[in-house]
């Protein structure tokens, strides 16, 4: 049985009429598309204090942020759906042209407001962008040969985290706050020029199939105020407020609101099929945590360093290449090693004890550590980190048929993007309970009122998050990974 549902595979994707050079174009043209939504999130934190002192209200400058977060997380399932549906080529093209969209209002902004609205329009293309650039590799390639393409997706936010710093800066200083949002224009018009021949011969896998709108509204409008709670909460108001409170009971009346459509909808915008497969549950809660711990740990790090290892802003950004250089490395191993290995699920678990063992670590050595004992665990929590992401892709879209792919993708970008928030968050709470700045843009703070156990702290919350991600991959059943290059997996151990 194996063997046919191998060779059943190996026709469906060879039936796609695109030769090596096309795959190799579309992949290049949705990197790029990813690249913008990337880079779009490193390029203007460089600018904020430059784009505050242009438009004014800068205690509003947050929301250039948060506007994109809150937005590009809500859509991601939405456009998984609408890709399975009405085609991946229209479905990205929508989304690279929303973000452009939101990108020109952003430029020609006079005033704050329309900045943050900018931004917003952009977040709601870039979720697209995220999540379609991962759903279209997954249709070229079967999930045997996926993985190795987890390098290149590293490669991408190396790429966009290195880059969109130093020109968000030099912009902002030697020439106009603007070219952050210009720049994006000729990048996306020539990934649209790449990508639109090829991307024509991909078939639509559900077009019979109904996007439920009320669904998608309820989700959007769930996650939002979710969103909205996390940002706010331990910042603006106590997290006992009754601001907050009332903003997470409308999000659970909103979340429930959607649990109730999921079940009652003719067509549900997330199968319940989905929903209800053990691997991409645990697939998504386990890169759910690791997400957190991931994204947690990137923005407290520069804190501690530069409040126990006193280095400058622009010196903590530089050492913070460990942590990223370490995730890279990590997941181009991790996708190199999974068509080679039986078990590749213990690819995740051996890097989520790693990286949970490196934060124990820094946790234990943060009053006394030099920078070089630093730059050598965050290279190896990065490793470890990054050795999950391709686990966590090629087990949730392997356990699915190709008409639930977008929407699998989808739920799983939805989730790790709301981790990130979580994270920050949850180690927002624990930073406030030690006198430590949240981490925004212009935190200042005095290095000798800082306690060296708050940042051990921090590190061991990282390290029991990273523990939860462990957990979800243990719960997670492994599937031999479907292919065309062989009917089965090599039996290396």
């Amino acid at each position: 049985m194996d063997s046919i549902a191998g060779k059943s595979q190996k026709r469906e994707f060879e039936a796609l009429p695109l030769s090596e050079k096309e795959k190799n174009v579309i992949i290049a043209g949705v990197l790029l598309s990813m690249l913008l939504a990337a880079l779009d999130q490193a390029i203007v934190a460089p600018a904020m204090p430059t784009i505050g002192g242009a438009l004014g209200h800068a205690d509003y400058l947050p929301w250039i942020v948060t506007g994109y977060l809150l937005t590009a997380t809500a859509v991601a399932p939405l456009y998984g759906k609408i890709s399975d549906v009405l085609g991946r080529r229209p479905t990205l093209y929508a989304a690279i042209l929303i973000f452009l969209a939101g990108s020109v209002i952003s430029a020609v902004a006079p005033n704050m407001l329309v900045l943050i609205i900018g931004r917003a329009v952009q977040g709601i293309g870039g979720g697209g962008l995220f999540a379609l650039s991962q759903t279209v590799i997954g249709d070229l390639v079967p999930p045997l040969e996926r993985a190795r393409y987890a390098a290149w997706i590293s490669g991408t936010w190396a790429i966009a985290s290195i880059a969109g710093p130093l020109l968000g800066g030099t912009f902002a200083e030697h020439l106009h706050w603007s070219l952050i949002f210009w720049i994006n224009i000729p990048l996306g018009l020539l990934a649209m020029a790449i990508i639109n021949t090829p991307l024509k011969k991909l078939p639509i896998v559900a077009k019979h199939h109904r996007i439920d709108f009320l669904g998608a509204a309820l989700l959007i409008v769930a996650t939002s105020l979710l969103l909205l709670a996390l940002n706010w909460g331990g910042s603006e108001y106590a997290w006992l407020s009754a601001e907050i409170l009332g903003i997470l009971a409308c999000s659970a009346v909103f979340w429930f609101g959607f649990a109730v459509r999921l079940m009652r909808a003719v067509e549900p915008l997330v199968s319940l099929e989905v929903l209800g497969n053990a691997i991409v549950l645990s697939g998504t809660l386990g890169i759910f945590l690791v997400q957190a711990a991931n994204v947690g740990l990137a923005v407290y790090l520069p804190v501690y360093m530069q409040a126990s290892l006193g280095l400058s802003v622009s010196d903590s950004g530089i050492a913070m290449l460990g942590l990223l250089l370490g995730t890279v490395a990590g997941a181009m191993s991790s996708g190199y090693l999974i068509p080679h290995v039986r078990h590749y699920k213990r690819l995740a678990l051996g890097g989520g004890l790693f990286s949970a063992a490196g934060l124990v670590l820094l946790g234990l050595v943060a009053d006394s550590a030099s920078l070089l004992t630093v730059e050598f665990l965050t290279v190896c929590i990065g490793v470890g980190t990054g050795a999950a992401f391709p686990v966590a892709t090629v087990s949730v879209q392997n356990a699915v048929d190709r008409m639930h792919l977008g929407v699998a993708t989808g739920v799983l970008t939805f989730l790790r993007s709301l981790g990130g928030a979580l994270g920050v968050a949850l180690l927002g709470a624990v930073a406030l309970g030690y006198g430590l700045p949240l981490g925004r843009e212009g935190a200042t703070f005095a290095s000798h009122a800082v306690s060296g156990q708050a940042f051990s702290m921090i590190f061991y919350v990282c390290a029991a998050i990273a523990l939860g991600g462990f957990v979800g991959f243990v719960l997670m059943p492994e599937k031999a990974l479907r292919g065309y290059a062989k009917d089965s997996v090599p039996s290396l151990e």
